[in-house]
């Protein structure tokens, strides 16, 4: 019995559920997984200090050494300076979390805040510092934030777009009809959402390459002293929106070449 009543309610979902509302959730699921992106360490609510775009903190390990290392001795000096330092520096768009102790994360948009709460021998290097001026002169939000705009406003085109609703034929029998979306602002909602794809997929390899790169520079620059990651929560949530959206600019394009095609075809029978 329970069967029969999930089928039948499958059926009358059907009819509801047309295909640019497919196209919406995956538009609303990809503006959510970028707003993430971009509250990564803006806060210590539980979770968000994960995502995160570079990490920095100190830790004791093995140096590397290397024939083009003029003074391979630096880095005896940088333990002996670093000591029991044991703070980790997170770093987002738009905010800092630091960790000084081990415990929980301290998060703010403001560094100098941040720096006041925590010791010299808490902070030797200045990774504090360090953070700061990666996020202010190498991060670069604001594509992003274009992208979801764009999204959104896709989002809002493809609610407009006609549903099924019943009609009545000459016969006066009762059917579902659902009309064909405006060529043009099926158009304009494709360019659009590819707009936003291409925006999100720059800033992507953008955050991608130079986190790599600041993390690598700064743990050579720290040899033996210093560790520093990349986030992968925030590579993730960036991939990921970029190929939803991808997904629905892909999405409109066939349903705008299918429309197309059949128009073609009722012109050639008619």
């Amino acid at each position: 019995m329970a069967n029969i009543r999930f089928s039948l309610g499958l059926r009358r979902l059907g009819p509801v559920i047309g295909y640019h509302h497919i196209l919406m959730i995956l538009i609303a699921i990809a503006i959510i997984l970028l707003s993430l992106l971009l509250a990564g360490c803006s806060s210590s609510s539980p979770l968000i200090p994960n995502i995160f775009l570079i990490s920095l903190y100190y830790q004791s390990y093995p140096p590397v050494f290397d024939p083009a290392q003029v003074d391979p001795g630096v880095t005896t000096a940088i333990a002996n300076i670093v000591g029991q330092s044991q703070l980790e520096v997170r770093v987002g768009y738009f905010g800092i979390c630091i960790n000084p102790d081990g415990g929980s994360f301290l998060c703010s948009n403001n560094a100098s805040a941040l720096a006041a709460q925590v010791s010299v021998d808490q902070d030797p290097l200045n990774l504090i510092w360090v953070a700061s001026t990666f996020r202010d002169s190498i991060v670069f939000p604001y594509l992003i934030i274009v992208a979801i705009i764009l999204a959104f406003i896709c989002f809002l085109i493809l609610a407009t777009f006609p549903g099924w609703h019943e009609e009545f034929d000459e016969r006066g029998s009762e059917r579902d009809v659902k009309p064909f979306p405006s060529r043009p602002v099926s158009q304009v909602a494709l360019a659009i959402i590819f707009v936003a794809a291409v925006f999100t997929l720059v800033s992507v390899l953008w955050q991608h390459t130079a986190s790599v790169a600041a993390s690598v520079i700064a743990q050579d620059l720290g040899n033996g002293s210093v560790r520093s990651g990349i986030g992968t929560s925030a590579i993730v949530l960036g991939w990921f929106g970029f190929a939803l959206l991808i997904i629905v600019t892909i999405g409109l394009l066939v349903m705008i070449l299918s429309i197309r095609l059949l128009d073609e075809l009722v012109d050639q029978d008619s």
